[in-house]
């Protein structure tokens, strides 16, 4: 079997699954946040279900609009705090929370072999880890909380092969985005996406987290990279609970495998209004921005910090632009403090704020008014995605992000 077939089997009692079949699976953990957590604790109570099938594998993060930016998203939190207590499941704070899909694998709640769905597209995050993760709707994550099993169709298995060195300032984000460039954002519809070569294995934990978290903007049900010495060296530490790491499937058992040479590949900027309106870098230095965004749960780990800061250390931010930084996480944010990466981003004239989704959505901190232009290490760029309807949002990875913040244009971080 595929990786993913063997992981979905393992979870529902057979001893083998194949593309199509509908299996009904036993989670590892089940997730939700202050937007969708209230839909599914509402059809929870719906079901006269007086408890949770197990709280330790039931986690709540209010990370979307937390800090509360109204009284709207107060009541929202206040509803997960609450059933939370009530519950005792996994609930992180303002304080001790971050962006959930930066803050799972980083508390060991989620691990190599596990299944773990969540009501957010972007659950995806965690086939980093060699982990079934997808993302779900409230009332299928209600029914899961309540009964510890939940139903889905085996998805067909695409490789990814991306063979070469890669360049200088080139990571995750452009591989993944160079992938949605070239299939397409329904190019993977509900496939697992498995992500292997050299240059995969070369990247980091977090530069895996990054393309795998935007295996939904492709359509695909899951992204998967194999668990290997990397992946169990970031697990093993962070574990509270024994797991089991499963290898790559056969090739044979694929139902596509795609291959690219990326050793000539540039930093990738995919343009309004979709990911896979992907191109080249040094095809956008006459696009003038308004706001730099780095962060979020695609580029909001430390490494992404680290490499922003080495691009505007020295430098500051271009007049009458605005350079946002999120971490992803309270780990992050201190690691970032004791590294001095915290002190550069301000010397630099950067906003550094506290751990939230903020602007991704067009939540809070850092809204784009009509006409204004911004490129963010974000996940996705629709139409309003960042605010006015009439903006737009150019997605890159944090390098190229800093080195536009400082230029006042979309700019490769060759350029300084």
């Amino acid at each position: 079997m595929t990786l993913a077939e063997t992981i979905l089997a393992a979870h529902c009692g057979r001893k083998s699954v194949s593309p199509g079949d509908f299996i009904s699976v036993r989670p590892d953990m089940i997730l939700s946040n202050d937007i969708t957590a209230p839909i599914a604790i509402r059809e929870f109570y719906k079901m006269g279900v007086k408890k949770v099938f197990d709280p330790h594998k039931i986690v709540m993060v209010p990370d979307h609009f937390v800090p509360n930016k109204d009284i709207a998203s107060a009541e929202q939190s206040k509803l997960l705090r609450e059933f939370a207590a009530e519950h005792g499941i996994n609930y992180f704070e303002c304080g001790q929370m971050g962006i959930e899909h930066v803050l799972l694998p980083e508390q060991g709640l989620v691990l190599p072999g596990d299944v773990v769905i969540g009501a957010d597209s972007h659950t995806c995050t965690y086939g980093a880890l060699g982990a079934f993760a997808t993302g779900m709707g409230s009332t299928d994550i209600a029914v899961a909380m309540a009964t510890g099993e939940i139903w889905m169709k085996v998805p067909k298995t695409i490789r990814f092969v991306y063979h070469g060195r890669l360049q200088e300032w080139v990571g995750g984000k452009d591989l993944i985005l160079y992938t949605i460039g070239q299939i397409g954002v329904d190019g993977a519809l509900y496939n697992a996406m498995e992500f292997t070569g050299e240059a995969v294995d070369s990247l980091s934990m977090d530069g895996r987290f990054t393309m795998s978290n935007m295996a939904i903007e492709a359509g695909g049900k899951v992204g998967l990279c194999r668990a290997d010495d990397k992946t169990v060296a970031y697990a093993k530490p962070r574990a509270r609970r024994a797991y089991q790491a499963y290898e790559l499937g056969h090739v044979d058992e694929c139902a596509h495998v795609i291959e690219y040479d990326v050793s000539g590949l540039e930093p990738q900027v995919a343009a309004p209004h979709l990911p896979s309106n992907t191109k080249g870098v040094s095809q956008f230095r006459d696009v003038k921005i308004h706001q730099a965004v780095i962060g979020s749960c695609t580029n909001g780990r430390i490494e992404d910090l680290r490499l922003a800061a080495t691009v505007i250390k020295g430098h500051k931010v271009a007049p009458f632009v605005r350079c946002i930084v999120i971490p992803g996480s309270q780990q992050v944010y201190l690691d970032a403090i004791k590294e001095g990466l915290v002190e550069t981003f301000i010397k630099a004239g950067c906003a550094f704020s506290t751990p939230t989704c903020g602007p991704c959505l067009g939540g809070h901190m850092g809204i784009l008014a009509a006409g204004e232009r911004a490129v963010s290490t974000t996940n996705r760029n629709f139409v309003g995605r960042m605010g006015s309807p009439k903006s737009e949002v150019y997605l890159a990875n944090p390098a190229v992000t800093a080195a536009s913040a400082v230029l006042g244009r979309i700019a490769s971080p060759a350029e300084l």
